[in-house]
Formats: structure tokens, C-alpha cells, sequence
């Protein structure tokens, strides 16, 4: 809510969640030219941090610090405000809100800072701070284990008050007791009274149905009555540039019903067609989209999602990709570098243990696993949590073949293995990294037991897959990143050409200016690129040769 000059005038910034500087000029943004860590944390970042990490607040620039907060005008970020909100979420991953307030021409900046998620602490420059009167501190260990420690309660488990056995949906019942029944190997439990099965569901407790009855059992007006924002939403667009959708449909409707109601909705022939590969003579089908993958994202999102937040879990489709984004960060504790390695807990902790009970999903952190093997077997582009942030998971599957040779390789040894010697999501990830080249994160101990099976040849420290891996057009491409060709490929479709500038942005954070001069100069020695125009802004067009990721 806006708050007039005269009404900030009365707020003290130890009670009231606010801070006021004057920032009459040239007020830091990070750190200013101070090289004393405690001087440069007195600065808007720095102070954006302390306030998130106190549960959210607000900076004033413009203002006297003491009461009664005289108006002294500021010019920080005058003009750029949006600027300034867009870098503060490329640092932070927070969406602040900015307002402009004016007293006798004077400039009053008022920045609205949101809490931290829970369980996560914001950093300026690898330190976490709080306030203590006019400085900014380190926090202390036992305020880091304490926020840490942090865990939302379990909002599937809390009572949904008013909701009775009538409003629940009957087809859903008979559905979760038939996938109950199938897994737990008990037929019996078809024939069990409704309230009974319930009861031992922990669904029903003393006479009174919680909200995981309503979210995977409630019948659709039940459901828009007491939790509207439980709703999935499924967008069909033909371009990535398109603003209005092709095709949308909503499915306010309980899980059990609702999951194969939307597979089928995304799994129509053509939204989902099929890929193929050859292998010799013979020409083999793979879906765009993988069911199993699918199913498994989709119901992770409604788990993990926060219902605290009014947002539906939104599913857009496109010919070549399908994104999946659910409110609600990471779960406390996990990030893009563990998300394989580290069990979380989900939100709605025993709606996720139904669907375990059931069948539905995989026991905790293993969805993910699922998720990447999927991938990895079909020879396309891992699962792509990049455009997640603390206040919403965004996850992407790429519809594309990147490597046929790959997935007949991997396939075939697959095969021959007995059920139990199988290779693992660890070991196939390593195998499918080495064919793209990308050696990054790649663990010993696993490089060194697939060389001994003679599954990875070490040619004086450069890695490669054993000669049953045969692709002549990656043989031709050898040295060059197969993820960063995609990327070179998307930015030929966005404008039609490439250039180092485009790549300077396209790969921000993972080449250097250095790198993307060699990596260009590489792509024009093998015939991939060729130069249209020289100089300055020398621009490139791709060949037949360049490698087609459609």
C-alpha cells in the first residue's frame, strides 16, 4: 500500500520495518568506491538485503533519518527506476516496487522490499545482514541456524474448514483407491467404505477433511470455493514471440482426475508429435514430450507449489519445448547444483505422501532423477531449471533430438546389462556430458569406473565415448559445446544472424569476451559459419553444415 510523505513522517525505524537516508547525491548502489566491507555494505543493495532478511520493509531515499524525517530530495536512480528493479532481481532474485513522492519539487524514492523466502538468506558481497541501529551488520551463527532451520508448516495437512465428505468427488475416490490398491498389492482396499479410507489416509481427522482431501479429491465447486488458486493452466503457442495464445485450457478439477486429464490435453498429436531417429534400416519414433517426465513435473509443481501465493501452476507448450512454473522457490536447502543430489521436502507433505502411497510419484528427490534419465535416454536437452527464483520454479523440457548416435549407444548398452548392473542417472549423465563436451562438474570416481568398463576412453586427460559411439557430423564438430551450439542455434532463429556482440550477451556468465572469439573462430573453421560483412560489426550466417537441434 502507497503511503504519503506526511504518513512516513510518523513511522521510527526500529519498530516500523523502514530505513530513511537522505541520499541526497550520488548515494551508492553497491559498495561505491569504499574498499572497508563495513563501509560498503552502507549502501541501497546493502541495505535492500538487511530488510529482506528482517521480513521485508522499505527504503527511503530522500529522507532525514531522525524524526520527524525532513524531505530533502534525492536523485538516486532518477528516470531509471526500472532499471533499478530489474538489476536488484538479476542480483537478488526479489521483485521490488518503487514510488515516487513529491514534496515542494523535491524527489522522495520509496523502494518496498519483500521478505526472503522462508528458510533462504539474501547476501550483499557473500554477507548476510541485519540492521542494529544506524549500521548494518553481520549476522550471527545462531541467526543463520535459525533461518536456515526455517520449514513452511505443511499447508495440505492444515483443516479446511467446511468442507464436508459430500463435497468430495467420486470418481476421484474410486480412482485413488484403485492406484492405492494396484501399489500396495491389497485388492481389498477397492471394497473399503469412503470414510474409512480416508481416515486411514490421514485425509479425515476427527470428523473434519483437510485441504489435501479438497486439492486431490474435491469436486470442482468445492474446490473454487475454498482454494481457487488450485487450478492448472495449459497455453499452446506456435512461436516463442507470440503474446496471445493458440489454444488455453484450465482444469480446476481434483488431482487424481486432473493429472491424466491434462497429459492428454499436451499429448495430442499435434502438440506432441513424434521424433524419429534411424538406426541402420530401421527408423524408431520418440514423443516431443515425455510422458513419464511430464506427469512427474506436473504433479511435483502441485506438491511443491505455495498455496499462499494466488497463482495457478501454468504449463506453456510450444512445438519445441514445454515450461512448467509453479509459485513457491526451491524448497529450503535446495538449488540448480544439488536439485539431483539432495531430498527435499515438499510444501504439501502429505498430499506428496498419498501420491507416493498411490503411485503417482516417486518417493522424494527421486522425480527429479526420473526427470533427467528420461532426458538423458532420449538423447535431448536436460531438464532447465535456469529461470527459477526464490518466489517461483520454473522448469523447461526441450523437445529436440540433439544426438541420435547418443541415444543408439546408450540404449544398446543399456540392453545387454542385466536389470540390477544397469547404469544409474549419475553415470548416464556423465556419459551423456562427455558426447556434448561438456566436462564441467564431471565426478572422478564415476569417470574412472566407466573407463574401466571401457565405457569412456581418457586420451591424456581429454575424455571421449568408446568407439560404439559413432557420429561423424559430432566427430566433425569435436572441441565445440553441443549446449552452446543450441544456443548459438536459438539466437539464429531470434535474429537471422549471429555476431560477437549477440553472443557477448547470449553467453554472459559462461564465456569470456576471449572465449567467444575463439568459439566463434572454431565455428567458422569447420564449416558450420560464414562471415557476410567484415569490420567492426562483422555479422555471420550458418551453412548447410551447421548441425539442426529441430
Amino acid at each position: 500500500m502507497e503511503m504519503t510523505i506526511a504518513e512516513l513522517q510518523k513511522l521510527r525505524e526500529s519498530e516500523d520495518h523502514i530505513e530513511f537516508k537522505e541520499a541526497k547525491r550520488n548515494y551508492p548502489f553497491a559498495g561505491g568506491k569504499h574498499i572497508d566491507p563495513k563501509e560498503r555494505r552502507r549502501c541501497v543493495l546493502g541495505y535492500i538485503v538487511a530488510l529482506a532478511n528482517e521480513k521485508g520493509g522499505r527504503l527511503v531515499l530522500g529522507m532525514a533519518d531522525h524524526i520527524p524525517h525532513a524531505v530533502v530530495g534525492s536523485d538516486f536512480a532518477q528516470g531509471k527506476e526500472g532499471e533499478l528493479v530489474d538489476e536488484i532481481y538479476k542480483r537478488l532474485g526479489i521483485r521490488i516496487e518503487t514510488t515516487e513522492l513529491y514534496e515542494d519539487a523535491k524527489r522522495v524514492l520509496v523502494i518496498s522490499v519483500p521478505s526472503r523466502p522462508v528458510g533462504r538468506l539474501l547476501r550483499f558481497e557473500g554477507v548476510p545482514l541485519m540492521r542494529t541501529g544506524e549500521s548494518l551488520r553481520e549476522m550471527s551463527d545462531a541467526e543463520i541456524f535459525k533461518i536456515l532451520s526455517e520449514q513452511e508448516p505443511d499447508f495440505s495437512a492444515k483443516v479446511c474448514e467446511g468442507l464436508v465428505i459430500e463435497d468430495l468427488d467420486k470418481e476421484a475416490i474410486a480412482e485413488m483407491k484403485n492406484q492405492y490398491a494396484r501399489k500396495q498389492e491389497n485388492p481389498l482396499f477397492r471394497n473399503y467404505p469412503d470414510e474409512q479410507v480416508l481416515s486411514d489416509l490421514d485425509l479425515l481427522k476427527d470428523g473434519k477433511l483437510n485441504y489435501a482431501a479438497l486439492i486431490l479429491l474435491g469436486k470442482s465447486e468445492a474446490i473454487r470455493k475454498y482454494l481457487p488458486q488450485n487450478n492448472i493452466v495449459v497455453e499452446f503457442r506456435m512461436y516463442h514471440s507470440m503474446i496471445q495464445y493458440t489454444a488455453r485450457k484450465e482444469f480446476q478439477l481434483p488431482l487424481f482426475v486432473a493429472i491424466d486429464k491434462v497429459w492428454d490435453y499436451i499429448n495430442q498429436p499435434a502438440s506432441n508429435p513424434l521424433l524419429h531417429y534411424n538406426d541402420g534400416p530401421y527408423i524408431f519414433d520418440i514423443p516431443s514430450f515425455n510422458k513419464e517426465a511430464i506427469r512427474e513435473a506436473i504433479l511435483n509443481a502441485c506438491c511443491h507449489r505455495s498455496m499462499l501465493i494466488q497463482s495457478d501452476v501454468v504449463i506453456k507448450q510450444y512445438p519445441d519445448s514445454i515450461t512448467i512454473t509453479n509459485a513457491g522457490g526451491f524448497p529450503s536447502g535446495v538449488d540448480m547444483s544439488n536439485i539431483l543430489t539432495v531430498n527435499s521436502v515438499p510444501r504439501s507433505k502429505l498430499m506428496s505422501e498419498i501420491l507416493q502411497k498411490t503411485g503417482l510419484v516417486e518417493r522424494s528427490g527421486q522425480g527429479v532423477d526420473k526427470m533427467f534419465y528420461n532426458c538423458i535416454m532420449e538423447g535431448k536437452a536436460l531438464p532447465d531449471y535456469s529461470d527459477t527464483d526464490p518466489y517461483q520454479v520454473s522448469l523447461t523440457f526441450k523437445a529436440p533430438i540433439l544426438d541420435a548416435a547418443f541415444i543408439i549407444f546408450i540404449r544398446n548398452e543399456q540392453n545387454r546389462r542385466n536389470p540390477a548392473e544397469q547404469l544409474n542417472v549419475f553415470e548416464l549423465l556423465t556419459l551423456y556430458k562427455v558426447a556434448m563436451r561438456d566436462y564441467e562438474g564431471l565426478e572422478g570416481h564415476i569417470l574412472r569406473k566407466l573407463s574401466e568398463e571401457g565405457l569412456i576412453i581418457d586420451e591424456n586427460g581429454f575424455y571421449r565415448l568408446s568407439d560404439d559411439y559413432r557420429n561423424e557430423a559430432v566427430e566433425k564438430l569435436k572441441g565445440l559445446n553441443m549446449n552452446h551450439l543450441k544456443m548459438v542455434s536459438d539466437s539464429f532463429r531470434k535474429n537471422g544472424f549471429i555476431s560477437r556482440t549477440i553472443l557477448n550477451d547470449v553467453f554472459t556468465d559462461i564465456l569470456s569476451d576471449r572465449q567467444v572469439r575463439a568459439f566463434i573462430s572454431k565455428m567458422e573453421e569447420v564449416g558450420i559459419i560464414q562471415k557476410e560483412s567484415a569490420g567492426k560489426y562483422t555479422r555471420y550466417a550458418k551453412t548447410q553444415e551447421f548441425p539442426s537441434f529441430n
